[in-house]
């Protein structure tokens, strides 16, 4: 049934929602599944240096930039990301969606893991721009996109854009793929290992692997954002992890021993 609504306002608008929706499942799962977390609720709430509604108010304002440049963007492309931009999801065979879907997190990947890199090994940037997102040393879900409004439109809106365009996705398939990614981000954020949770089985780039960058030792390891870790490895960047159980329930990502003697 056509609504009326564009595949344009879609693609803006249908991640946002996601991100609130998605957020807010993994909010009530964390209140029955203290032995699936990856830190116990009292970190969560005494080690964290932003306020809960701090986070909230920073993550809105990072969605209405997006919502902005990507309404720009589409009205600057005519609403097609290139050549096969104006293939839809019904008549674009599955192999140029599939095509267009690993590019798309090939590209993000790579430019959010360089960009993510040189804001921690920059002094400048990440005293002044990146260290707020580590102001969550205990990472939460609806905290993924709290991040200083320079980082967010440098790393996820023109990551994005650049995905967007360089994939050659119509703005039906990137309502799919940002949604996607969207997804994946606040998972990768959760501080929960959920059993049976399918990113972790597809992905190594997870929520555990993600714990450990936001922990002390982890800060000049483990970039790789949102999908792969193969710039991390192939860089030397990745840190090996075990997960163990920790003494009052739950789990802990604990660096392999070379990375202790460190």
């Amino acid at each position: 049934m056509d609504m009326g609504i564009s595949d344009e306002l879609l693609g803006t608008f249908a991640p946002i929602f996601v991100y609130w929706i998605y957020s807010g499942i993994y909010v009530v799962l964390g209140l029955f599944s203290e032995n699936y977390r990856l830190h116990s609720k009292k970190d969560e709430d005494e080690k964290n240096l932003v306020s809960k509604f701090s986070v909230v108010k920073g993550v809105l304002l990072q969605q209405v930039v997006q919502a902005v440049v990507a309404i720009l963007l589409f009205a600057v492309t005519g609403g097609n990301g290139g050549d096969e931009g104006t293939a839809t999801v019904e008549n674009a065979s599955i192999l140029v969606l599939v095509r267009q879907f690993v590019t798309a997190m090939l590209v993000m990947d790579t430019w959010q893991y360089f960009m993510h890199r040189y804001m921690h090994h920059n002094k400048f940037l990440y005293k002044h721009i990146h260290s707020q997102h580590h102001r969550l040393v205990v990472p939460y879900a609806y905290g993924a996109l709290y991040n200083h409004p320079v980082e967010g439109l440098l790393l996820d809106t023109v990551g994005g854009a650049m995905s967007f365009l360089i994939s050659g996705m119509s703005p039906r398939v990137s309502i799919f793929f940002f949604s996607f990614a969207t997804i994946k981000t606040v998972d990768d954020h959760c501080g929960l290992w959920l059993p049976g949770n399918l990113f972790h089985i597809f992905f190594k780039n997870n929520s555990a692997y993600h714990d450990v960058h936001h922990q002390l030792y982890g800060t000049k390891y483990n970039f790789s954002q949102p999908f792969f870790v193969m710039w991390d490895r192939i860089l030397g960047t990745y840190m090996p992890y075990s997960l163990e159980k920790r003494k009052g329930g739950g789990f802990e990502a604990r660096p392999s021993k070379e990375f202790k003697d460190d």
